[in-house]
């Protein structure tokens, strides 16, 4: 389990929260309590792309706006996983030091994927 590391997407909405300064008024004993606002979802989102293990997230990216996630993207950022896990994880340098569990997306079953994860010793974690 130690060696596994995992990758996923998901959506990330903007928010703007208050701080609790912010959001503090002045009121008379008398007047009634301020209302509150409730917390929506804006409408700019991103998607952020995380790695991580065991240990803690090892890698993320924010896919920039208008960016589809496909087999080219993917693999610069399989290039940059690489990078990273050298960097962040020194006792997983050695090829075939950790092993890659991802869905089954299209971009990640791409047939230039699986070259570049063949050719870095990179397994990938099957399940059926």
């Amino acid at each position: 389990m130690g060696q596994i590391i995992t990758g996923d997407e998901t959506w990330v909405y903007e928010y703007d929260p208050q701080t609790k300064h912010q959001s503090s008024q002045w009121k008379s004993a008398d007047s009634q309590r301020p209302k509150k606002e409730h917390h929506v979802l804006s409408k700019v989102k991103v998607m952020l792309i995380v790695f991580f293990d065991m240990e803690g997230i090892i890698h993320y990216e924010y896919v920039p706006q208008g960016q589809t996630v496909n087999q080219q993207f993917y693999l610069q950022l399989l290039k940059r996983l690489r990078l990273a896990v050298s960097r962040k994880r020194s006792q997983k340098r050695a090829e075939s030091a950790w092993v890659l569990h991802h869905d089954s997306a299209p971009a990640h079953t791409a047939h230039s994927i699986q070259v570049f994860l063949a050719s870095h010793d990179i397994p990938v974690v099957q399940f059926l």
